[in-house]
């Protein structure tokens, strides 16, 4: 019977595959920093014209250009063209992705691709609008660059591998409506939502890629599920409003926050990952389509997914 199973799952999945596969997606993709810091004082005004959306109104030419010959942006610029000089393997990525959004969101336009070199900020990385994907590649570096001089927490997420699904956190914010009430339920199951996305756009990713883990943070929310739900369960946090709630077990942090001695041992966003498992059990025991679980409540998901997480070992 497992066996059978199996074959099905799998013949399923083919399917898809298949079917995503047949989906014609070309991106044109804009390389703005090597435009950018390849002008001169007599083609900046090329570049300009061509990318108006990066030069915003009141500077003067002389602040571009202090920046082009600025030594610390030349030497960014360098690093990053010994990883991304040929682009090729991640517009090939960055279609296959598309495919599985437009198998899924036949709606969703393809953008235009900029790729570009941006002030390190980590809280924002990817930019996707309906026309418009924006990808800062000083933030795909690798973790032990030299560049980066942030917590070991953040550098993880700085892998090339980390590019795609920070590609979908940014389309998943345009697809998941923002959670209407303030419970921490609320929230986990959003988080929950924008995870499950990335199940299905990206299939052939890990889990631990998929949520920005290391594979022994996987490993802790794998054995300590029992416990970290229990513990949510016994102090009534689920219907919590308390806004604490969040920093504690849903933003980025090294690890989250239960005041035991555990806390060092967790990963930070665990109730993320708890979220993830939720939304997952119910997208297994209802026949409901993407759509249908994206725009259903919280509460009814949670009612309805018939969660158990596993018990401690």
């Amino acid at each position: 019977m497992l066996l059978s199973l199996m074959i099905l799952s799998c013949d399923k999945k083919s399917k898809i595959e298949k079917a995503v596969e047949a989906i014609p997606v070309q991106l044109k993709v804009h390389r703005f920093e090597k435009a950018f810091f390849g002008a001169t004082p007599q083609t900046l005004g090329q570049v300009k014209q061509a990318y108006p959306f990066f030069f915003p109104p009141g500077n003067d030419d002389s602040v571009w250009l202090d920046k082009i010959q600025n030594p610390q942006w030349r030497e960014l610029y360098s690093e990053v063209e010994k990883r991304y000089a040929d682009f090729s393997t991640q517009t090939q990525e960055t279609e296959d992705l598309f495919r599985h959004i437009k198998y899924y969101f036949p709606k969703t336009p393809l953008p235009q691709v900029y790729t570009i070199i941006a002030e390190m900020d980590y809280q924002t990385k990817i930019i996707y609008t309906r026309d418009k994907l924006i990808i800062p590649l000083e933030l795909y570096l690798g973790r032990d660059h030299r560049f980066y001089e942030f917590p070991k927490y953040l550098k993880e997420g700085f892998e090339p591998r980390q590019m795609m699904p920070d590609i979908v956190s940014a389309y998943a914010r345009t697809q998941v409506p923002p959670p209407s009430n303030a419970a921490f339920l609320d929230e986990l199951i959003y988080q929950g939502k924008m995870l499950y996305l990335k199940d299905i756009l990206l299939p052939d990713y890990t889990d631990a890629e998929r949520m920005g883990y290391t594979a022994n943070q996987i490993k802790w929310s794998q054995e300590n599920e029992a416990y970290v739900w229990r513990y949510f369960i016994e102090r009534n946090l689920l219907y919590s409003t308390e806004q604490k709630l969040l920093s504690r077990f849903v933003y980025m942090a090294p690890f989250s926050k239960f005041y035991l001695e555990i806390d060092n041992e967790s990963p930070g966003r665990i109730g993320s990952w708890i979220g993830w498992q939720i939304v997952r059990s119910y997208m297994k025991n209802n026949d409901v389509s993407l759509q249908t679980m994206l725009s259903t409540d919280a509460k009814q998901i949670f009612e309805q997914s018939h969660y158990k997480p596993k018990k401690d070992e």
